[in-house]
């Protein structure tokens, strides 16, 4: 290789040069990625199969006064009842409610970035009743509880959860996570995740 000399009279060392290989294509990777987000979403969909998983969220819904089509914000309560505070289309999630104060909206109060992040872990784009669903088990996998609300270990299941759902008491003779939010105390709690065919261990 021959010496190459600076301006100044000092001898440069050379740099090495290498043949660089293309960068391939990125679609083995996406395939792999999409792939994960189904099996993530199938997993989810065999949780909503529990008995117990399915009563959990009743009782979620119950405490939260949550419906697949409600719109939050202040004052939500008496436009929900009379109609006006609702949507319709579930394309997509419907953005903030009355008084634009908060997303939160559905069955589970799911706000619009909540509904991001965990939709897109499923490849989910809408916010069909489905679709809340099982983003309300992909919390409570999150918070790592699903597995002791399949067992029935309800008790055990709460603290994480009511962190998650402000109206969930943090268990029995507990008070909720985010006093002084209104919360279902957890007699209510359990009689609603029991009429919904829920057990107990």
């Amino acid at each position: 290789m021959a010496e190459v000399v600076s301006k100044n009279g000092r001898k440069m060392s050379p740099v090495a040069t290498r043949a660089v290989t293309p960068v391939k294509d990125a679609t083995p990777k996406t395939v792999s990625l999409d792939a994960r987000k189904q099996i993530r979403r199938a997993e989810n969909e065999e949780y909503l199969k529990d008995k117990n998983v399915k009563a959990f969220l009743v009782a979620i819904a119950e405490s939260e006064g949550g419906s697949y089509h409600a719109k939050y914000g202040y004052g939500w309560a008496p436009g929900f009842q009379s109609g006006k505070w609702t949507f319709t289309d579930e394309t997509t999630h419907p953005g903030a409610g009355y008084g634009g104060k908060t997303t939160a909206s559905g069955m589970y109060q799911i706000t619009i970035a909540t509904w991001r992040e965990y939709a897109g872990k499923m490849g989910l784009t809408d916010f069909t009743p489905n679709t809340q669903d099982l983003i309300a088990v992909d919390i409570l996998r999150t918070l790592g509880v699903i597995d002791k609300i399949k067992a029935g270990d309800i008790p055990g299941a709460m603290p994480k959860a009511a962190t998650r759902w402000a109206a969930l008491p943090e268990g029995p003779g507990k008070k909720n996570h985010y006093p002084p939010q209104p919360y279902a105390e957890y007699p209510k709690f359990l009689e609603s995740y029991k009429s919904a065919g829920g057990t107990v261990k």
